[in-house]
Formats: structure tokens, C-alpha cells, sequence
């Protein structure tokens, strides 16, 4: 599905990322951990293309993408929700969400898909208000459903439960849990909290210092091996 293979990427002449090697199936759930600082977002970027890259490839199903703008990566299937949201506050959730359709053939914007508000039923109740009158984590949700009303197959994460409260990470773990189940979605998922993360991943990859130190499946996984590259 997706396969990155010795990603080089970073901000100007400053190299942040090095030799990055990952790999996201269908219906996987793959975490990526680290300290602040350490390039989890930089990966994030650089695999939608908000970031160029140094050297190395992106493939996506079968096909090199790292030289595609964002837009048309969008297009092909993969979604990004960024660190802090940026939905458009000035716009009501449903302009927000109607933006997310933009991805798909235009014979396909066939309206918001009806399961967005049972996945996030208060977006439902507050289709009319702006963007930026909505609680921090009323904005999370929007900012995924928004993600997800494209139809991607990959969807990134960077930080989603970030600052919400315990009720809403418990409602995007399940509406995590939801979109793999079909099997034909593949998720990466950013997280600072070892817990949530372990429970939410399939698979999982320990940035330390621009590079991948540690990475396996979560069912074999040593937590405390784990652990000493989290703390600070």
C-alpha cells in the first residue's frame, strides 16, 4: 500500500529526517512515536508533500508518488490531518466538510456521506456554526470527518487526541477502530502517549533523532524498551 524507503527530507539546508523505511497496509493501524522535536511531523509532511524530499521514494500502491504536489496525492487517496486541526474557522462545519468532498471526481460529490454523522453525531447538531466557535475537540472531529468525507485509503494523523478530553480520545479511538475494520484503509497515526497508541497500532516505528530506532509488531512489543526513547 504505502512503502517509504530511505526518505531524506527536512526545511531548508537542515536535514531532519534520515533514512526513513516504513511500511502501512491495508487495515493496519501504525503508530509513529518519539520525543517532541524528533521529525513525526516532518514524516507526516513529507509523505502528502508538503515537504520535497532530499532523496529516497514514496511508493503508493505501486506507483512513486514523492514527486506529486499535495493536491494530487489527495486525489489518489491519502488524507492528512494536521497537528492543531486547521480547519477553517470561519467557515460552518458544513462548508468544512463540503471542502473535503473536493478530492473526488466530481460525479462522485454526491453530498456529506450520512455515516460522518453517526461516526461524530455532534457535527450533525452544529452543521450551521462556525468552525472556530466549536470546542477543541468538536474541531478534532471535524478536522478527521472532513479527512475522511474524501473516501482515502490512507489516512494521517498527527496528533489527533492532542489536548482533547478523555470522552472525545475514547470516540476517535473507536472511529479509528471502525475505519480499518473494512480493511481496505490503512492509517498513521502520530501519538505522544505510549498507551493510547499501543492500543490503537498494529505495527508501530520509534523515531530517535531523525532516524527510525525501534519498530515491530505491538503484540510482541517490549514496553520498556519502548519507553526509553519517550522520555524526556
Amino acid at each position: 500500500m504505502l512503502k517509504v524507503a530511505s526518505l531524506q527530507s527536512g526545511y531548508d539546508e537542515s536535514m531532519v529526517l534520515e533514512n526513513i523505511d516504513m511500511e502501512v497496509l491495508p487495515g493496519s493501524v501504525v503508530a509513529v512515536l518519539g520525543r517532541n522535536g524528533v521529525g513525526k511531523s516532518t514524516l507526516m509532511k513529507s509523505i502528502i508533500g508538503l515537504l520535497p524530499l532530499a532523496a529516497g521514494s514514496i511508493i503508493w500502491e505501486n506507483n512513486p508518488i514523492e514527486k506529486l504536489p499535495p493536491e494530487e496525492r489527495t486525489k489518489r487517496g491519502i488524507a492528512y490531518v494536521p497537528q492543531g486541526r486547521e480547519i477553517f474557522p470561519t467557515l460552518t462545519v458544513e462548508e468544512n466538510l463540503l471542502l473535503g468532498l473536493e478530492s473526488l471526481p466530481k460525479q462522485e460529490r454526491k453530498g456529506i456521506p450520512e455515516h460522518l454523522f453517526e461516526m461524530f453525531p455532534v457535527l450533525k447538531e452544529m452543521l450551521h456554526r462556525k468552525g472556530g466557535d466549536l470546542s477543541g475537540g468538536q474541531q478534532q472531529q471535524l478536522a478527521i470527518a472532513r479527512a475522511l468525507a474524501g473516501q482515502p485509503r490512507l489516512l494521517l494523523l498527527d496528533e489527533p487526541m492532542e489536548g482533547i478530553q478523555p470522552s472525545i480520545v475514547q470516540l476517535i479511538q473507536q472511529v479509528i477502530s471502525q475505519i480499518v475494520a473494512s480493511k481496505t484503509v490503512g492509517i498513521v497515526l502520530v501519538e505522544h502517549s505510549l498507551d493510547v497508541a499501543f492500543e490503537c497500532a498494529d505495527y508501530y516505528y520509534v523515531v530517535d533523532h531523525g532516524k527510525i530506532v525501534a519498530h515491530g509488531d505491538i503484540a510482541s512489543a517490549q514496553m520498556d524498551e519502548v519507553k526509553k526513547y519517550l522520555v524526556v
